[in-house]
């Protein structure tokens, strides 16, 4: 019997083609907006975790201004000082500090000039913390040795900004003559993969800046707790804030590895709640366009409804053959929107290993899938509904008389 309501409502949608593609487009839109956007924000999600992953868990991120106001932080060019710097390496706890200091400069490579970020590195008291606790690994090469001129650079610098570039060469950075003695592997991160490391010492000569650090990383020694230790920063922190300038409120955040890592959850977690909301504006639109189709579909179908209740058609029968209509249409767009909504994050995937800082990959998942799916089959259902129980509650003899 049911197999005889869809072969009814599949012929009716075929008899009027051209409204139900435009009511089918409706929905089409909607779950297109939601696959892609969903896609690609787990994606982003998934790609920043597993660069924190990258990261030990007893190491501590200390950044100027306060996470609630990152945006500030980040357009405000804020930096740690010196004796900021100094305060957290003689907390409690604390094993080793290293300034995470970068700049933009142009390197020059075999008559080419190109412009790369620097990073500048204490290689004596922080390549081990670098190799061990922060993931980062050499592919070919070595690192540089302290107080020579030489550099490393990330994986991408001998693929994308300089794609003859070789180990044992060559390059000019700041006016300074540099050997390339190693290549590093990918972090998966597009701005540490694009970087060139030098020494501390060599970095200050290059950029002329010897104060401060726009962040800075804490190791803590073991048998102490991170969020102790962190607490034992932010206390120093609170005292040189105090003498600098009488100020008691802290100009500064101290995270842990895993406070970072939840902060990024929440953030996406309300990212995809937000595409969420503002891709179903488009479902509603899309969802009032098969409830219009549906109302019509009634008005021009009434005496087939009459002929029906008249030979012995229950209520049920004809609400189940409405609602099989609408959720086909759902359906049908809902396959649409599935396919090319993933077509487009895959698009964005291939097109941003080029031009993001981080690759942004398209989580393509049977579960995001059959989401799609079910939720535009249910939205076809749900608009119809109202046509549906409209159509069930016509009178056989009302309805036999309709012209």
């Amino acid at each position: 019997m049911v197999k005889e309501y869809f072969k009814m409502a599949i012929k009716n949608l075929r008899t009027r083609p051209l409204r139900s593609w435009l009511t089918i487009l409706g929905i089409v839109i909607g779950i297109f907006l939601i696959m892609s956007l969903l896609s690609l924000s787990e994606g982003l999600k998934q790609t920043v975790l597993k660069h924190l992953n990258t990261i030990g868990k007893d190491i501590l991120m200390i950044i100027p201004g306060k996470i609630t106001d990152i945006m500030t932080t980040l357009l405000g060019g804020m930096k740690l000082t010196d004796d900021e710097l100094k305060a957290i390496e003689k907390s409690e706890g604390v094993e080793a500090v290293i300034p995470m200091v970068y700049k933009g400069e142009i390197m020059r490579y075999q008559g080419e000039s190109k412009s790369v970020i620097i990073y500048g590195i204490d290689i004596k008291k922080s390549l081990k913390i670098l190799q061990e606790d922060l993931g980062f690994s050499l592919s070919n090469g070595r690192w540089p040795v302290a107080g020579k001129r030489e550099i490393a650079v990330g994986s991408l610098v001998p693929k994308d900004i300089f794609p003859d570039l070789r180990t044992e060469t060559e390059a000019k950075i700041g006016g300074i003559q540099f050997e390339i003695v190693g290549i590093l592997k990918s972090r998966g991160s597009r701005q540490d993969d694009s970087m060139v490391f030098m020494g501390l010492d060599l970095y200050e000569q290059v950029t002329g800046e010897k104060k401060g650090a726009p962040e800075a990383v804490a190791k803590v020694k073991n048998g102490f707790s991170p969020v102790e230790v962190a607490k034992n920063i932010e206390n120093n922190l609170l005292e040189v804030s105090k003498k600098r300038a009488g100020d008691t409120e802290p100009s500064f955040s101290v995270l842990t590895n895993e406070e970072i890592s939840g902060i990024v959850g929440n953030i996406m977690g309300v990212i995809q709640v937000a595409v969420v909301g503002f891709a179903s504006i488009a479902i509603i639109v899309g969802g009032i366009g098969i409830m219009n189709t549906m109302y019509t579909s009634v008005h021009e179908r009434t005496r087939e409804i009459g002929i029906l209740k008249a030979i012995g058609a229950k209520n049920s029968t004809i609400i189940v053959i409405f609602l099989i209509e609408s959720g086909i249409i759902g359906l049908i767009g809902g396959i649409g929107g599935v396919i090319l909504g993933l077509a487009l994050s895959k698009l964005v995937e291939f097109s941003t290993r080029n031009s993001s800082i981080y690759f942004l990959k398209a989580v393509v998942s049977p579960s995001l899938i059959i989401f799609g799916l079910l939720f535009s089959f249910f939205i076809g259902c749900l608009s119809g509904f109202l046509p549906a129980r409209g159509a069930a509650k016509l009178k056989p003899v009302d309805a036999l008389r309709y012209e």
